[in-house]
This record gives structure tokens, C-alpha cells and sequence, in this order.
């Protein structure tokens, strides 16, 4: 602390600010191409297909800088909890790496897009598959382990939404994976994308509520 300003303090809140940053800014370049991709269903074609075909570099990109905006919320995270949420951290430093390279390996053409590709398997769409799923499992496991760092807080509510968002995550990526051949699994695997980063914007807020302002240090802001 320098003259009563806080820089630790800070940096932790500017961290946390990107786990806010990072669904909204995910989300919205995507649904931007989706809309603008020829051959793009939003209601047959995960969001992921859009790194195949031309301009398939601006999902790459999207994944990437989604990416080290969680591993930079992870951290944040870390900074502003106690020891009992530092596996919770932990975990959503890993969601965030998995979403990096989740987008650095393209999956395989599915469902007709890119128009004029063939549906098959490559090394490229199995390592895609395998950190996609590390990424959802990861957010899961984050949701349930901050759970403990609410509950030693008494915010019972809080740790309640955190398992609960964890669950449903959990599950609507198995159920999604297992189905999403059809629209109904796709819708599924949305849900999963959704609750993901829905969870990270609310609990980056809600630990960035924890953190004092840096030009009132000590003053909890809850």
C-alpha cells in the first residue's frame, strides 16, 4: 500500500473484471458470425464450427482471447480468496487454458458446415472435443469447490447457486455431448456454454464485492 492506495487490491479487481468481460465478449462475437456465416444453424451447428471454412481465424481468435480472459479472472480469483477457494481457482485457471486450446484444434465438419465438407474424425476434432470437455468439467468443478468458500462465509444462498450451477453445467454438457447429433443437443450443449460463463460473470462479481476499494482499503464492499 502506497499513500492509502491498495495496489494489490487493485490489480485483484481489475482481474475479476475480465471474468465479467469474458462470457458477454465470448457470446456476442459469436453470435455475430453465426449470423453472418453462410450455412451457419444456430440451431444444428455448435459455436465451434466456426473456426473451419473461410474466416474460420476470427473464432480462433474469439476462443484465445476468451481464454486468457478466464485464466486472468482464475487468477484474480486466487488473489481474493482464502485458502478454501484456491482449488476453485485453480480450476478456472484450467477451464481457461482449456478454452484456448479447445479453439487452437478445430473440430471436424458436422451437419453440412462448412458447406461442401464430409463429416469425418481427425486427431485435430478429438483434441478439440477433449478440451472442450476438460473446460466444462473444470467450470463445474469450480462452481462446487467455491461452494466451500461461501458456505465458510456464511452466504448459504451463494454457495447453494454455485452447486447448483455446477450440477446443471455438468450435465447438460454430458447430455449435450451424448446427443448432439440432434437439435436437442445442441440446445444442450448452449445451456452448458451459458450457465458456464453466467456462473464466472456472477461469481467474479460477487468476489470482487470481497476485495476493498483500493483508495479505502479495509472497507468491505458488500
Amino acid at each position: 500500500m502506497v499513500d492509502g492506495f491498495d495496489r494489490h487490491a487493485a490489480i485483484t479487481r481489475s482481474m475479476l473484471g475480465w471474468g465479467m468481460v469474458a462470457g458477454p465478449f465470448y457470446l456476442s462475437f459469436g453470435l455475430i458470425q453465426a449470423l453472418t456465416r453462410d450455412g451457419f444453424d444456430l440451431g444444428r451447428h455448435a459455436l465451434s464450427l466456426l473456426t473451419l471454412g473461410t474466416g474460420g481465424w476470427l473464432q480462433i481468435a474469439n476462443f484465445l482471447l476468451t481464454g486468457l480472459m478466464v485464466v486472468v479472472a482464475g487468477w484474480g480469483i486466487r488473489r481474493a480468496v482464502a485458502s478454501r477457494g484456491r482449488a476453485a481457482s485453480t480450476a478456472v485457471l484450467v477451464a481457461g487454458f482449456a478454452i484456448g486450446l479447445a479453439g487452437v484444434f478445430r473440430p471436424d465438419p458436422v451437419d453440412g458446415f462448412p458447406a461442401g465438407t464430409v463429416p469425418g474424425s481427425s486427431l485435430s476434432g478429438v483434441l478439440h472435443l477433449a478440451f472442450g470437455t476438460i473446460e466444462f468439467v473444470a467450470f463445474a468443478v469450480a462452481g462446487l469447490l467455491l461452494a466451500r468458500f461461501f458456505t465458510v462465509r456464511g452466504e448459504m444462498l451463494r454457495a447453494g447457486l454455485c452447486r447448483g450451477a455446477g450440477l446443471v453445467i455438468v450435465i447438460a454438457f454430458a447430455a449435450g455431448a451424448a446427443l448432439s447429433a440432434g437439435q436437442a443437443g445442441i440446445a444442450l450443449l448452449w445451456l452448458a456454454v451459458v450457465f458456464s460463463f453466467g456462473w464466472l460473470f456472477t461469481v467474479s462479481l460477487w468476489v470482487y464485492r470481497t476485495v476493498p476499494h483500493p483508495d479505502n482499503a479495509g472497507q468491505d464492499q458488500l
